[in-house]
């Protein structure tokens, strides 16, 4: 049976699979590492300031804006923080997905609207770990709110980072995170399963979309680490990033979940022990 118009057949993606077997550690690490260099150039810029939260409304553009504006003390941070998060996750994320875009590039290679589709993807996935980053941004300001208001909690505020540890240790072995990681170590079985051809431009969008959704699923608790050792804290972005990307596209990768999850509870239980 023939393809759908505008999709290869899987038996024309097996070169590409083993040309991306040669390109993707290689082309990996040259992400990685350019977006290191570009957020360590940012950190140490005057508006490194940015990375965090706590310090927009201080001074610069953004205290101006926020004086210029009608609630602007708290539009502005959330869209600073946004476009920030965006960033960082652009950043950590895009490795962790070059499979995904790797099959969809293939498969729509003979499409006119072959680029904008690309772009209608990343766009979807996108979508979905910015609304996560403004729900987690949220927990964070409640969290800080708390502490402002209770001396005890905020003198014992090292519990906040054991449990973060412990919570995401605990996710490593959880059902939910092992079925995310499998849908995210599958891209062409995922692209084949969700990608139609018709109306492609919403199609490639909510592909992009659903996936992010298993990301984030595979994700979110090793993610919440960035608040418990701060967002603009480049070298766990980069530590982090490695990590989510093995797990996701190397063969072995799989078997990374188990010992990172003893790692962050032997980390969390570390923290108790010094502090208790």
């Amino acid at each position: 049976m023939d393809a759908p118009a505008g999709i290869a057949r899987p038996a024309r993606l097996r070169p590409g699979a083993a040309r991306h077997r040669r390109v993707f550690l290689p082309l990996l690490v040259a992400l990685v590492a350019l977006a290191w260099v570009a957020l360590w150039a940012w950190a140490r810029s005057p508006y490194g300031r940015y990375l965090e939260h706590g310090d927009w409304l201080a001074s610069g553009p953004a205290a101006s804006l926020c004086r210029a504006l009608p609630a602007g003390e708290l539009l502005v941070p959330a869209m600073l923080y946004a476009l920030a998060w965006i960033l960082m996750t652009a950043a950590m994320m895009l490795p962790t997905t070059l499979p995904l875009f790797d099959v969809f590039d293939r498969m729509t290679a003979r499409r006119p609207d072959h680029g904008r589709l690309l772009a209608l993807l990343g766009l979807g996935y996108m979508a979905v770990w910015g609304v996560f980053g403004l729900l987690a941004h949220g927990l964070h300001e409640l969290i800080l709110a708390l502490l402002a208001r209770s001396p005890t909690l905020a003198w014992h505020g090292w519990l906040i980072g054991a449990a973060t540890l412990a919570l995401a240790g605990a996710f490593q072995f959880s059902r939910l995170k092992h079925r995310c990681l499998d849908k995210c170590r599958t891209p062409l079985g995922f692209v084949m399963a969700h990608w139609r051809g018709p109306a492609p431009a919403r199609q490639a969008f909510a592909l992009g979309a659903h996936h992010g959704l298993f990301c984030v699923g595979c994700c979110w608790a090793l993610m919440l680490l960035m608040f418990a050792m701060g967002t603009g804290s480049l070298g766990w972005m980069l530590l982090l990033a490695a990590l989510m990307a093995v797990e996701k596209n190397v063969p072995w990768g799989r078997r990374l979940s188990a010992p990172l999850g003893v790692a962050l509870l032997g980390g969390a239980a570390l923290l108790v022990v010094l502090h208790a």
